[in-house]
């Protein structure tokens, strides 16, 4: 896992090489253990190391080979590197390391963009042909890896980070509205392309993106689950359990591949404690799992460590508990925000960070159980999806799912940035109408998994345990365990309250109150429930000179918050101060004006 930047120029100027070491230094701790650059004509590359892969400095990055002219950074890990170098091995391909990054390097010269059909991981990558010219940026399936771009007609600068790119100069930092309209719709998700600045793009998902020496570029979609009903294990809910229970024990079983100690961030959810169940199944040992809570605030419980402590007892895990004290949550608060590549609202970001950073002490590489709500469909606004006809799930997903109608959501705004149009439903109705997706639930989960989880639960937790040097592994969301369940019958996955197949799995492995608890979810109270050292926070970021010259909120609206916190609420209970602030605070936070 690293952190990769780098400029392409198109006007025949030498790339600005002071630019790229600017945006290489802000990903830093992403990659602690090294560092590199490399220039040739019209490209400059830079990446930082976070040494998982072949530790030795025969792994760095940039990555050049002479003899097939290309050079490479990459981001992320190839699971099945080993297999894949097997291959290449029979195909004539001689080696001089054993990372990861080297593979695709021989990949690519071997199969061209399309190599990336043959990689198992996560990933973004940006390979350059020497002779050519020619870029080539790519980005796993299912966007586990950030691959942020701004473009003029000059130049395409890249990187891991949307603040790297704005160390680099020259972007224009302008709010774009349709963005801000999907950040106040779903829970501050905003999805590819866009971001919340005009001047900054994403690469989507499962995308492989060709710029020629001229600037010109094409977009490769190399993956989509059909979401309809293709497989031989029909409607038998004992076939798909082993089904699924097999694709899980492969799923986790690729992410122990490592030259360094990995534990699991435990929650003592259904998901996680499945993960730590898998890797005793595995044989690992003595595996270290680490949990968090928080104080509790206004009678709401901020920890489930009895569930986490659970679990670790019966597999005899190296377990480790963190309670963080409600006044360390300020300092907190500032900190998870500056490691935001864009605006984030879920309050567990703030979590993640401060697990990270305590984590990072101990391992560097956990897995995490990320995406099983998604691609099992756990979430309890799911039913209420699947009851709804097919033709009409984007009126059904609206309903369940939005924070808010788009008119109360105009009148939050200032007119200069409000759309003169629903933006988020059409984002929402020309994914539903897609071909494919046989059900309602079908349609809503290929546009969670696909569209929105990348920038939401993915994107926040490879943040935050990037802001440390530490790498996440999503087991569930390996494509082929997605692609599996994508062809899984909804019932099966909307029995016993959500992700009934994966209850069914539990059984086998866990204790019961683990399996048929409540769901729960990372909670930090002091957040939710405004708290007066967050309140203050909020306050002062509102109400700060730039905040009022930006004017992205009425004023009105914005001060009938400020008097009475905890008035509004989201149509799924987020405080809707805490919403509006988040994006004002991260926008002082990296000095967006």
């Amino acid at each position: 896992m690293c952190g990769l930047s780098g400029e392409v120029r198109f006007d025949g100027r030498r790339p600005d090489l002071a630019a790229v070491e600017r945006m290489t230094d802000v990903l830093e701790p992403r990659g602690p253990d090294g560092r590199g650059a490399w220039s040739q004509g019209a490209v400059a590359l830079g990446h930082r190391r976070l040494k998982i892969i072949d530790l030795s400095e025969r792994g760095a990055q940039p990555m050049t080979d002479a003899q097939l002219g290309l050079t490479a950074v990459f981001n992320g890990c190839v699971y099945n590197h080993r297999e894949l170098r097997r291959r290449l091995e029979g195909l004539g391909h001689r080696f001089f390391s054993d990372s990861d990054t080297e593979v695709v390097v021989k990949a690519y010269a071997q199969w061209g963009w399309e190599c990336v059909e043959f990689l198992v991981g996560m990933f973004a990558f940006a390979m350059v042909e020497h002779h050519t010219g020619r870029v080539v940026l790519g980005r796993d399936r299912l966007g586990i890896k950030p691959l942020y771009v701004t473009e003029d007609g000059e130049r395409l600068r890249f990187a891991s980070s949307l603040p790297a790119l704005l160390a680099g100069g020259g972007v224009d930092t302008s709010l774009d509205p349709v963005a801000l309209h999907q950040y106040l719709s779903w829970h501050g998700t905003v999805p590819a392309p866009r971001t919340v600045l005009n001047g900054v793009r994403k690469v989507p998902p499962a995308t492989v993106r060709v710029v020629e020496r001229d600037g010109s570029h094409r977009d490769h979609c190399y993956w989509q689950p059909s979401y309809t009903r293709h497989s031989e294990l029909g409607e038998d809910p004992v076939l798909w359990r082993e089904a699924v229970h097999d694709a899980l024990r492969t799923a986790v079983r690729r992410r122990t591949v490592a030259d360094v100690p990995l534990g699991v961030l435990l929650s003592g959810g259904l998901d996680s404690s499945i993960i730590v169940a898998l890797l005793a199944e595995e044989g690992q040992e003595d595996v270290a799992t680490f949990a968090m809570g928080f104080e509790a605030e206004n009678g709401e419980e901020g920890d489930e460590f009895a569930y986490s402590a659970m679990v670790a007892r019966r597999f005899s895990t190296d377990h480790h508990q963190f309670m963080i004290p409600s006044d360390r949550l300020p300092s907190a608060l500032e900190a998870a925000i500056g490691a935001m590549s864009e605006p984030m609202v879920s309050h567990d970001a703030v979590a993640f960070h401060m697990l990270s950073e305590q984590v990072s002490k101990e391992v560097k590489v956990v897995l995490c159980g990320q995406g099983a709500d998604e691609v099992f469909a756990g979430y309890h606004w799911y039913p209420q999806i699947a009851a709804a006809n097919r033709r009409d799930v984007d009126e059904a997903y609206a309903t369940a799912y939005f924070d808010r109608t788009h008119p109360d959501l105009t009148a939050m705004l200032d007119p200069g940035f409000a759309v003169g149009h629903d933006a988020s439903t059409d984002f929402v109705r020309t994914h539903m109408t897609a071909s494919g997706a046989e059900t309602a639930l079908d349609a809503a989960l290929r546009m969670d998994v696909h569209a929105l989880m990348p920038d939401d639960p993915v994107k926040r937790v490879d943040n935050m345990t990037m802001a440390w040097g530490l790498e996440a592994r999503v087991p569930f969301l390996d494509h082929e365990l997605v692609e599996l369940a994508a062809a899984c019958p909804p019932r099966l996955k909307l029995a016993q309250g959500g992700k009934a197949v994966l209850k069914d799995i539990g059984r086998t492995l866990l204790p019961r109150e683990v399996v048929d608890r409540p769901k729960g979810y990372f909670p930090v109270p002091a957040v939710r429930n405004m708290a007066e050292p967050v309140l203050v926070r909020v306050r002062d970021a509102l109400t700060a000179p730039e905040a009022r010259r930006r004017g992205v909120f009425d004023q009105d609206f914005v001060e009938q918050l400020l008097a009475h916190p905890n008035s509004r609420r989201t149509k799924r209970g987020a405080n809707t101060l805490w919403q509006v602030a988040s994006l004002e605070i991260w926008l002082q936070a990296h000095g967006v004006r």
